[in-house]
């Protein structure tokens, strides 16, 4: 059985990463928003819940290390393998001024995540955590961004007439429905290929440590991969790239504080080169958006590349 509810779980995320991404760009519309600030707010808050709900169900049973490796790995995922991924389908354009504010703001969250967890190094102190005032300094980081998200929404809206936006075709009720049944087959989906795909894993003989490396880090990143590749494939490039540069603001800035909030996190000396790595990767990510103002089929492969050798590293580590 869990075979079969795999293939589901695969139909219900592709499926429902069509009719979100469908809903999301003509909600943009309705509000005359560009779609990246869709995909920078709704899109990507849809897509990290299951980062959301992994990590701060792993919070409250104390098992600190799934809560941070979760949302580490996850960024990583995204920035390579589904930003290479999308990128190889469709190049996507670069154009909006937002976007390159956004990715140096991911990089500075990333680089405020390394400082603030670095307590033996910076204070001196016995043991690296991520405390309460930690999380709350997140979460304040998160509350900047999203009013400065609020303002270039306004400023749009202002600065666009409602001929540039509207469509008698598309209509309110129409696509906030569509929206949540795509969210929530995307988040249903991505939970039943996790759970079956694990299960399998175990009956394969293979070890917790490389399933939760490999299956439920990947699983959980699903959400990003499908709607990403779902948005590259209509051309909704913008919505493509908010949606990752978002997720991972949001999987930092909220999933690590408000984790942090509910109980302090004690750091695994591991997870500092993989933080770098994933600090590394956001320049990359930077330069190449910078390059021509687009990711190209050749970034892509790359980013992509960049994801299989991480993969080969964290299997020989562990």
């Amino acid at each position: 059985m869990e075979y079969v509810w795999l293939v589901v779980g695969f139909a219900l995320l592709v499926k429902g990463a069509d009719w979100f991404v469908d809903g999301s760009s003509n909600i943009a519309k309705l509000l005359r928003v560009p779609p990246i600030l869709i995909g920078l707010t709704i899109v990507a808050l849809g897509t990290s819940s299951p980062e959301a709900t992994v990590s701060i169900i792993a919070a409250l049973q104390g098992t600190v290390d799934v809560s941070i490796g979760n949302v580490v790995g996850s960024n990583i995922f995204n920035i390579t393998l589904t930003v290479g991924l999308a990128a190889f389908i469709f190049p996507l354009r670069v154009q909006n001024e937002t976007i390159k504010k956004e990715i140096p703001f991911t990089l500075l969250a990333s680089v405020a995540l390394l400082i603030l967890m670095s307590d033996v190094f910076l204070q001196g102190l016995s043991s690296n955590m991520i405390t309460r005032s930690d999380g709350f300094i997140l979460l304040l980081f998160l509350t900047i961004f999203m009013y400065y998200i609020i303002e270039v929404g306004l400023k749009s809206r202002k600065e666009s007439s409602e001929e540039d936006f509207s469509n008698e075709d598309i209509s309110w009720g129409k696509n906030g429905l569509i929206t949540i049944i795509g969210l929530a087959g995307i988040i249903g989906g991505g939970q039943l290929v996790v759970t079956n795909a694990t299960e399998i894993a175990y009956s394969l003989g293979m070890s917790e440590t490389l399933v939760g490396l490999t299956i439920v880090a990947i699983g959980t990143s699903l959400p990003e991969l499908v709607t990403s590749i779902s948005a590259a494939l209509k051309k909704e490039s913008e919505i493509a790239l908010g949606n990752i540069v978002g997720s991972n603001i949001f999987n930092i800035l909220f999933v690590l504080g408000a984790s942090s909030v509910i109980t302090p996190l004690a750091v695994n000396e591991k997870i500092f080169t993989d933080i770098w790595l994933m600090i590394i990767l956001t320049v990359l990510l930077l330069i190449f958006s910078r390059t021509k103002y687009r990711i190209g089929r050749k970034e892509g492969l790359v980013l992509a590349l960049f994801y299989i050798a991480y993969m080969v590293y964290i299997i020989i580590r562990n």
